[in-house]
């Protein structure tokens, strides 16, 4: 009944940012500009006026003024979606639809960059001129992961409907039911992957209904379409780039620290949460960050609580990926950042200085966030251990780091030759029982058993340490062997 029966402006401002306000009002004009060029009939428009044919004109004229491909006036910019949809009522005789997708990008690089003091009252202006006491307007639809009504950014506006993550009105068009999997599934003939779909891509709580993905089932049906053995990709990670979470970690104090752990390993925690935040909120408090991470899809609902209490997990397996893949990168980061604790650490393996290997491992893993995972096996638990000390240890430029080396009759965690003839094999072990002593015992007669020393004497090392090391949760012990 009403498709096809509307002019459309359509309008996306994902890519509306910049490093100052300049570049941002410039990046602005061109997506307005490109759109009003879809409507070239209107320069020539007999049901236009000549003032208003001069005004399209105004909206599509072409400089090339600092980046800017359209040159606009600001008291031109600010009226030109309004100025649009009174041109296109003119032509058509009928009201206009207008869809702004992702509106609130251009505040969040706003914030992000320092002006978001002069992008509020300009994306105010534009906003309420095509939004407000706008006769030519049949409807607008506008979306973003904020709801940020305290803005004032529509200011005067008291008809607007909100639907958020907690809405049940449409909750199931925000994403793709499991119905909707089924069906494109048995129409592709790809019904055996659904399991790996629903660990990778479902999780998501809109409301009452259990939504996936949809940008991520419809490229992994892609790519099995032309490869029946591929696996699960990261898919989010090429949209996103994900600097709320790296922003989170970098403000996490230890409890906070603790509850990403806790989400890591699959388990949920209990938040209060809050839908209407000004960028601004976000880093008054820790506990602001955990309301956008929801908002922005990182984390959903598992249970409500109360009115803003919620329990709260990580969707599925590559949100989770994301978030580990934050941690560790991170985690080097901050680690290597401090060039004098971190050469202290190397130089105790050659020096068979036991206690302070040991003291400082335990340091490490109260300042870290663990992204083992407690219903993984034994050896999937080791895998954090062993890339937190090999990363530590591959900061030392001169020595040769081998990971999973194959030496003797086995492959030792870690092993390592420096300039000086001195061979170090590391192995790790998970102590599931918590007796970290039996655990290095097992470590270090493993490096016996298996030969590993004798590999490093056939690199021509004169001096070898064996190093057994044991983890539980933060605890570490270490030993070592002539």
């Amino acid at each position: 009944m009403h498709l096809g029966q509307y002019p459309v402006i359509s309008l996306t401002l994902k890519d509306v940012s910049g490093e100052d306000f300049s570049s941002a009002r410039n990046a602005l004009c061109n997506k307005i500009g490109k759109e009003a060029l879809r409507f070239r009939f209107l320069a020539d428009s007999t049901k236009l006026s000549e003032e208003e044919r001069a005004m399209y004109m105004q909206l599509i004229r072409v400089g090339n003024d600092n980046g800017a491909i359209f040159t606009v006036p600001d008291a031109v910019l600010v009226e030109s979606l309004g100025t649009l949809t009174q041109l296109l009522a003119r032509h058509y005789e009928k009201k206009v639809i207008v869809l702004i997708d992702e509106y609130d990008v251009p505040l969040d690089k706003a914030y992000q960059n320092g002006y978001y003091d002069e992008m509020i009252p300009f994306i105010r202006s534009l906003f309420g001129n095509v939004l407000k006491t706008n006769d030519n307007l049949q409807f607008a639809v506008l979306t973003g992961c904020m709801r940020i009504s305290r803005e004032s950014i529509f200011t005067g506006l008291n008809n607007l409907k909100v639907y958020t993550v907690m809405d049940t009105r449409f909750d199931e068009y925000f994403g793709f039911t499991d119905a909707d999997v089924d069906t494109m599934l048995a129409f592709y003939e790809l019904t055996a992957y659904k399991n790996v779909m629903q660990e990778w891509y479902d999780g998501y709580l809109f409301g009452k209904a259990g939504l996936y993905c949809p940008w991520d089932i419809i490229n992994y049906c892609d790519k099995l379409l032309a490869d029946r053995d591929s696996g699960p990709e990261n898919y989010w990670a090429n949209t996103s780039g994900n600097d709320l979470i790296r922003r989170f970690i970098e403000k996490a104090n230890q409890t906070t620290r603790d509850e990403i752990e806790q989400l890591i390993s699959g388990r949920l925690i209990q938040k209060e949460i809050r839908q209407e935040l000004t960028y601004r909120d976000f880093d008054s408090t820790i506990e602001n960050l955990w309301s956008i991470l929801l908002t922005t899809g990182y984390l959903t609902v598992r249970e409500r609580i109360s009115a803003r209490e919620y329990k709260l997990a990580i969707p599925n397996a590559e949100i989770r990926d994301l978030f580990v893949t934050q941690v560790k990168e991170w985690f080097r980061d901050i680690s290597r950042a401090d060039t004098a604790r971190i050469n202290r650490f190397c130089e105790a393996f050659p020096a068979g200085d036991v206690l302070r290997i040991q003291e400082m491992l335990h340091d490490y893993l109260w300042d870290s966030i663990s992204v083992r995972d407690t219903a993984v096996r034994r050896n999937m638990k080791e895998n954090f251990y062993h890339g937190m000390v090999l990363g530590l240890l591959q900061s030392r430029e001169n020595w040769l780091v081998i990971s999973n080396a194959e030496l003797g009759e086995g492959y030792s965690d870690i092993a390592i030759c420096t300039p000086e003839k001195t061979g170090i094999v590391i192995e790790l072990k998970y102590a599931d029982d918590g007796n970290l002593e039996k655990s290095c015992a097992e470590a270090l007669d493993q490096i016996e058993e298996r030969k590993y020393a004798d590999g490093l004497k056939r690199k021509g090392m004169k001096k070898i340490l064996k190093y057994g090391m044991a983890f539980c949760e933060k605890e570490c012990m270490v030993a070592m062997t002539e």
